[in-house]
């Protein structure tokens, strides 16, 4: 069979969108899974959308990547969107034409710093994962190229510089708090290190825009399945080397100036990207939201006999258990708009029923010490200054931790704890060492004992949560309730 590229693709008749030329106005750092169903999806209906007439050039960051696929393909691929919208199902493909080329910066660096110096461009996007943003000093500026990303952006942008171009939007998408902010920094420490021009460092800083951001969408990538990726080659007509899944929802909060809605095309193209002044409320949100959703309700479920996320959504308990903790104690604490609010929950309801996706609850129980701590605690501690009362299913939350952690303790090894789930088999907890320690040395507390000592430790929760009027007593009765009836009913009893 042959390999996607525009004259197959054309031969099998395919109706959908497609862009085969257009000036390259963005320069993307990351060719993988992520950036490819998410940045380059948005471009491509932006395209489709506004006629925004842009192409996507990709940059290799490291020594081994997609680059010879990609420029076989044209850089054509297959993206098919799975998920849940309003409980439906759904499975959408589409063939994304918004990629140019990808440069590999290892063996053409040249050609990576030809594509930044060019009168179309207009962002530079990134996604070199989390270590991806760091200082490297033994980075020279003579090297071909740089080994790190910050870097390789810092010596693009002085040659854009030296030929008087326009300064660019660069877009980052590392997941790491203010990545952006975090971008412009090591660019700046380079520009001393390597004693650039002072105008070269005043150019960095009012010509272009360093926004940090946040992307929200799982992409699951590749499908493993071979016989599934046979069907789907036999009914498109084509052999695909890039075929990528993502989930159909998809959020981006770019925090920059209000000019950059018109510099943008998501705007006008009525996609779900977003410029707003401080992205830090929407880091907010889904940390409480979405993530605390996962925590508050996973290690209780897994208890009750529950091991994916999509089944823990058809147990009406679970998933009631989930919304009133959502809806009643999370989103009241929370400053944005509440409608927003109510439309991003009623989304992770959707996400977590995914037919696409077996999210095992096992996977979301690591070091769920410091989950609950991150995601969980700001809320209940907010609802509690608030109301002046415990929240009834963040209470419960954290007995049902306690319980996961505690659960008929078998043996200490020396990746994790062993436990024993009410229904029989074992399971291992894993979390800091210092955490599995804990609870393997209180296991034959009582439960008002091990509830004390763990509400207590202030090194799990840098605070001592026993002085929290009524909470030691109640997540005592919690704990009971789960080890007496059972964690569904447990759950059930707060609704």
């Amino acid at each position: 069979m042959d390999t996607l590229n525009y004259k197959v693709l054309e031969k099998t008749g395919y109706e959908g969108y497609i862009k085969k030329s257009a000036p390259e106005k963005v320069l993307q750092f990351g060719e993988g899974n992520f950036l490819r169903a998410f940045v380059d999806y948005y471009l491509d209906c932006a395209n489709e959308k506004v006629n925004w007439n842009g192409k996507v050039a990709l940059v290799q960051p490291i020594s081994l990547g997609l680059t010879d696929l990609i420029n076989e393909q044209e850089g054509l691929y297959t993206l098919y969107l799975r998920g849940s919208e309003k409980g439906k199902k759904i499975d959408r493909k589409r063939v994304i034409s918004a990629v140019s080329r990808c440069i590999n910066a290892y063996t053409d660096f040249q050609k990576v710093i030809e594509a930044a110096c060019t009168d179309e461009l207009e962002i530079i996007v990134s996604n070199t994962t989390e270590a991806g943003i760091v200082y490297d000093p033994e980075c020279e500026f003579n090297q071909c190229p740089p080994s790190s990303f910050p870097a390789k952006l810092t010596r693009i942008l002085y040659e854009r510089y030296k030929k008087n171009k326009p300064g660019i939007i660069i877009l980052s998408c590392e997941l790491i708090d203010n990545n952006g902010k975090e971008l412009l920094k090591c660019v700046n420490q380079y520009i001393d290190q390597w004693n650039l021009e002072e105008k070269f460092k005043n150019w960095i800083q009012t010509e272009n825009i360093f926004c940090s951001t946040l992307v929200d969408r799982i992409v699951p990538g590749r499908i493993k399945e071979v016989k599934e990726i046979e069907m789907l080659e036999e009914i498109n007509g084509y052999h695909d080397e890039l075929i990528d899944v993502s989930e159909c929802f998809g959020v981006w909060i770019i925090e920059g100036p209000k000019e950059l809605e018109d510099r943008l095309p998501f705007k006008k193209s009525g996609l779900n990207v977003h410029v707003v002044e401080d992205v830090a409320p929407y880091k907010k949100r889904k940390v409480r939201i979405l993530n605390g959703a996962h925590t508050g309700f996973v290690l209780g479920a897994y208890l009750s006999g529950q091991d994916i996320v999509r089944d823990c959504m058809h147990n009406n308990v679970i998933k009631s258990f989930m919304n009133q903790m959502l809806y009643e104690e999370i989103i009241p604490t929370l400053s944005l708009d509440k409608n927003d609010l109510k439309e991003f929950a009623e989304a992770v309801e959707d996400r977590f029923n995914n037919p696409f996706v077996n999210h095992e609850l096992m996977s979301i129980s690591l070091n769920s010490t410091s989950k609950w701590k991150a995601r969980n605690m700001p809320s209940f501690l907010a609802y509690y200054k608030k109301e002046g009362k415990l929240p009834k299913c963040l209470t419960m939350s954290l007995a049902a931790y306690i319980a996961f952690y505690s659960n008929d303790i078998q043996r200490r090894e020396e990746d994790g704890l062993i436990c024993k789930r009410p229904k029989g088999n074992e399971y291992k907890v894993q979390d800091d060492a210092w955490v599995l320690d804990f609870y393997y040395d209180h296991r034959n507390d009582t439960k008002d004992q091990l509830v004390y000592e763990v509400l207590s430790n202030k090194h799990m929760w840098d605070t001592d949560l026993t002085e929290i009027s009524g909470l030691e007593k109640q997540v005592v009765e919690d704990l009971t309730r789960i080890h007496t009836i059972g964690a569904e009913l447990a759950y059930a009893s707060c609704l």
